[in-house]
């Protein structure tokens, strides 16, 4: 699954890195590629986030009031990374699993107060107990299975979350999500059967395919569901989706670099 919600405020700035006098250098190189690269994703961070008002500024005047979410994929991104948004004030993020999810927020969480965890890859109904206890939105919410599992844990947990369901807006077989003509029955059964709080949609449009006619598809569906929320964009057209209407952009690469493999 490719890169994949409380408002977000611009960057409080690069973390400062003072270095010391040309005969103190540092002989550890990978201690100076690690600054680099933490600086890196302070600036980075910095640009996202003035591209992303830029585009809010520019989108339809129907859309000018509804906030726009950055979420942060932090997905298989080393831990000195994460810790440089964090330290440039970013405190929404999108993990993809469970476990490295768990493994890396844990702890953080006594850190960050207002942290906000987006789970945003596909989800095993066996790691549902876990996913309610750790993330604070289920954007992947698919088909039934998965729905009963997650309204059961959160009635277990006392913990409601808020949910998007999942569109495969390009019907493709390998993908996640609900197929859309079969969106309005399952969206009645979260809601209504199970007592999801389901406030909006998310997509992954195909990656042969133009972005914006499926932006424009899920915006279609979440009017005609009354639904306010629109998960869509990442790094390559999160600009693009705002215009259609997106609440909230999933951005991993354009923040934090290319991925470990």
């Amino acid at each position: 699954m490719t890169e994949n919600q409380p408002d977000t405020s611009p960057p409080n700035g690069a973390p400062s890195i003072d270095a010391p006098p040309n005969d103190a250098q540092p002989s550890d190189k990978n201690g100076q590629s690690s600054n680099t690269a933490n600086s890196d994703v302070a600036a980075q961070l910095a640009a996202v986030q003035s591209q992303l008002a830029a585009a809010m500024a520019q989108r339809p005047s129907l859309y000018a009031t509804n906030p726009v979410t950055l979420v942060a994929v932090s997905k298989r991104q080393p831990d000195a990374k994460i810790d440089a948004a964090l330290a440039a004030g970013q405190r929404v993020f999108g993990e993809n699993r469970v476990q490295e999810a768990t493994s890396r927020w844990a702890a953080r969480r006594s850190q960050y107060a207002d942290l906000t965890l987006h789970l945003i890859g596909p989800l095993q109904t066996n790691k549902a107990a876990e996913a309610v206890a750790l993330f604070d939105v289920i954007e992947v919410v698919d088909r039934e299975k998965l729905a009963r599992a997650l309204a059961t844990e959160m009635t277990r947990q006392n913990r409601h979350l808020p949910c998007f369901i999942q569109v495969n807006t390009g019907e493709e077989p390998q993908k996640s999500g609900i197929l859309p003509d079969q969106l309005d029955d399952f969206f009645i059964f979260c809601r209504d059967d199970l007592g999801l709080s389901i406030q909006g949609l998310m997509c992954i449009p195909p990656v042969d395919e133009d972005a914006a006619m499926h932006f424009a598809l899920l915006n279609s569906m979440a009017k005609r569901l009354n639904l306010s929320k629109l998960s869509m964009g990442m790094s390559s057209d999160y600009t693009d989706a705002i215009g259609f209407g997106a609440t909230s952009v999933r951005v991993g690469s354009a923040i934090f670099g290319a991925r470990a493999s």
